[in-house]
């Protein structure tokens, strides 16, 4: 058939046949809009469904938001071939073309696919999850999204970061927060010419009287360095995750005053410079 769109008789012909195909499929069609429509909603409703479940049971959130998506797009799927093959179409010949197409656009978008397999493995194995302070890819964040192909994070400065997940599973991936406790490490320099006994026993009675530090595991106070100014002490108490920064930063001005309440030292890095006149021959 000519088709000329110009030409009435072009138009004419293509309204018969679809009045004719109508007429000879239109009760197949009415059955696959049908199937559509209610599969949709199925789909949809177990999808949901899974979800809920899943939460009920205190299951990681994003792990059940991913099942469901999962069961909604396997469930539309196979409402969509059902709904086509209700139309005469050979599905096996559909699911062939449909898969050599999928090949074709997954190998023009392999960094996409990339990202969201990475995205599944970040979902299912789970080595951070949403409100975790991470380091992955070089940048540091609180988690606040992760999606299939991109995880969200948020700086302590608010700026928002975006890493590929392609990236951060190319990468090691440092969970700040993902224990429920952390130990503070603390470098505390005495003078050469000062007691270290006395200096070890204030810190002890620093960490004695400090608020949210725990007694298990016991904290350490231990010499450490013997540095070119000063005789360095460790000190390493532990907390719980959430109290880290307040107690490190009380801990460390509380040691500051302790230490000069004591008249115990804090040296800086120093040189003693020699001056020699010599005398011109």
């Amino acid at each position: 058939m000519d088709l000329n769109f110009s030409n009435p008789d072009t138009l004419t012909q293509l309204k018969d046949m679809a009045v004719f195909w109508l007429a000879e499929n239109g009760k197949n069609l009415v059955v696959a809009l049908v199937i559509l429509a209610v599969g949709g909603w199925i789909g949809r409703r177990l999808g949901n469904l899974t979800t809920r479940t899943m939460a009920a049971r205190n299951v990681d959130p994003l792990l059940a938001g991913f099942v469901g998506n999962t069961v909604f797009y396997a469930v539309s799927i196979a409402v969509a071939v059902s709904a086509v093959g209700q139309l005469g179409v050979e599905t096996t010949s559909l699911i062939a073309i449909v898969g050599s197409m999928g090949l074709a656009i997954g190998l023009a978008i392999k960094d996409n696919i990339s990202n969201f397999s990475s995205g599944v493995m970040l979902i299912l194995f789970r080595p951070f999850t949403l409100g975790d302070y991470v380091q992955i890819a070089g940048v540091a964040g609180t988690v606040e999204k992760i999606t299939l192909s991109t995880t969200l994070l948020k700086t302590p400065d608010n700026q928002k970061i975006i890493v590929p997940n392609a990236q951060i599973m190319g990468t090691v991936i440092t969970n700040v927060t993902g224990n429920p406790t952390r130990r503070i490490d603390l470098t505390v320099g005495i003078g050469y010419g000062d007691d270290m006994k006395k200096a070890k026993d204030v810190l002890e009675n620093v960490l004695a009287t400090q608020p949210g530090l725990l007694q298990e595991p016991a904290w350490t106070v231990a010499v450490a360095n013997l540095g070119e100014s000063s005789v360095d002490l460790v000190v390493r108490p532990w907390v719980r995750t959430e109290d880290y920064w307040n107690v490190r930063f009380e801990l460390t001005e509380r040691i500051k005053n302790a230490l000069d309440e004591n008249n115990i030292s804090i040296p800086f890095p120093q040189r003693d410079v020699h001056l020699f006149n010599e005398q011109a021959q």
